[in-house]
Order: structure tokens, then C-alpha cells, then sequence
């Protein structure tokens, strides 16, 4: 499982929660009747619980599951309002039902992509029959504009990247549809500009490094190009994609 530093989910926070979908969360409300027991499945820092509880009926109790201690002790500083908050490390890639006994519903922002075809077959068991929204999985297509000719090709390096070591990357969102055949779909692209720039400039060194780890041949041209994206005005668009399943 990937680790990721606490200052990148703050730094992600609020363009996240401009992107989920509210249609997909106020459907899942519907379904539920508080008191609410919510599983948050790589929950991190807390920030998925923090956009949803709100949108939830209460009162309302979250168990945020991680591997990532310094995260989970986030989480737990920073609850939603109104919710209390337990924080458990959990390795998710071996993620069992007693992980989420007594579960109304579970929820994972930002973790689909990052787990093996076999790892998301065991953690849609351990959910069966349960609520599940799923939010803010990469679905491998980026648009900056204006456009450079070399960003086609970072594109495809950072998507082959993601698969490394049999990781779905972003092949996740067709293979829950597969195994979920009724689940709803919404896009939820983030959509970055002037505003953004301090993520802009974060995100975009990710996914540079991440390609030329790929593709070492863009080595050569990843600093010049990194230059160019950033010297002007930069616009970004990271296609991710929300999804809910109900039992």
C-alpha cells in the first residue's frame, strides 16, 4: 500500500471535496437511518469523513481504517463535527468482514486505484451487503491546458506506473463495475487553476516523477518540461470517478 505524507492530503483536501459527488453522497443518505456506524476505508487524515458526515443523517459514529499511525492520529485530533471518531490501524489489502462488523455503510476516498485486482476482490466480500462509496479513483486521463506536445507521453508513463506490481491503477473503476454490475457512476474530475497553484505545482511533480520512473527516457526532458507547465497560466483537469453500490 502506498504511503502518503500528511501535508499532501492537506494540500488535497479542499479540491477533493469540491469533486466528490454530493448527488452520489445524498443518495447514499437516503438509504441510511441514523444512528450511523461509517467504516472509512483509508480514511487517512479524516478529510472523507469530514465531507460526508454533514451530508449524512446523525448522530453519527466513524471508524477511520489506515495503516499510516501518524495519519490516523490526525484523524482523530481533527473528527467531523457532531461525529465521534475512532481511528484503528488496519491493513487494507487484507481487509476481512470483522474489519467492518457492525458497519451501516463503508466508504474509501482515493484508495481503489492503489489496490491489486485481488486486494479489491477482498474488500468487496468483506463489504457484501453493505452501502459502499466509492470516491475519487483515477481513471487515467489528465488534460492541461494550454497543451505541451510531451504530456500525452507522461500521461501513458504515469498510468503504466500505476499498474507496477499488479496495482489497478486505473483499471479500478471497470473492474468494480464488473464485479458490481449495478453500481452508479459519477465523474468527479478535479478541476485546477490559478487558485490551485501550490497543489498545481505538487501534483504536477508527482506525476512527472512517477512517469520518468516508468520511462527513464523522459528523463532527459522532464525539468524543461516541468518549467514550461508552470511558467504560465496552467490549467489541470484529473479525471476521478465516485461510485456507489447498494446492497
Amino acid at each position: 500500500m502506498s504511503v502518503v505524507s500528511p501535508a499532501w492530503l492537506e494540500l488535497r483536501e479542499q479540491a477533493d471535496a469540491a469533486a466528490r459527488s454530493d448527488a452520489l453522497a445524498a443518495r447514499l443518505a437516503r438509504h441510511l437511518e441514523g444512528p450511523l456506524v461509517v467504516h472509512d476505508l483509508g480514511g487517512g487524515s479524516g478529510a472523507m469523513a469530514r465531507w460526508l458526515a454533514p451530508r449524512l443523517p446523525g448522530p453519527q459514529h466513524w471508524v477511520v481504517h489506515d495503516r499510516d499511525e501518524r495519519l490516523l492520529e490526525l484523524a482523530a485530533t481533527h473528527p467531523p463535527d457532531g461525529a465521534t471518531l475512532e481511528a484503528r490501524r488496519t491493513e487494507l489489502g487484507q481487509l476481512t468482514r470483522d474489519d467492518v462488523a457492525g458497519a451501516d455503510a463503508v466508504v474509501a476516498s482515493a484508495l481503489l486505484d492503489i489496490l491489486t485486482g485481488e486486494e479489491l476482490a477482498a474488500l468487496l466480500r468483506a463489504c457484501a451487503g453493505l452501502p459502499l462509496l466509492l470516491a475519487l479513483t483515477v481513471v487515467g486521463h489528465v488534460e492541461l491546458s494550454p497543451a505541451d506536445p510531451l504530456d500525452a507521453s507522461v500521461m501513458a508513463a504515469f498510468n503504466d506506473h500505476q499498474r507496477r506490481d499488479g496495482r489497478l491503477g486505473p483499471d479500478a473503476v471497470p473492474a468494480v463495475l464488473a464485479a458490481c454490475p449495478g453500481a452508479v457512476v459519477r465523474p468527479t474530475p478535479w478541476r485546477l487553476d490559478a487558485n490551485d497553484k501550490d497543489l498545481i505545482a505538487a501534483w504536477l511533480d508527482g506525476w512527472i516523477a512517477a512517469a520518468c520512473e516508468q520511462e527513464p527516457a523522459l528523463v532527459a526532458e522532464a525539468g524543461a518540461y516541468r518549467d514550461r507547465r508552470l511558467a504560465g497560466d496552467l490549467q489541470v483537469t484529473v479525471d476521478h470517478a465516485d461510485l456507489l453500490v447498494l446492497p
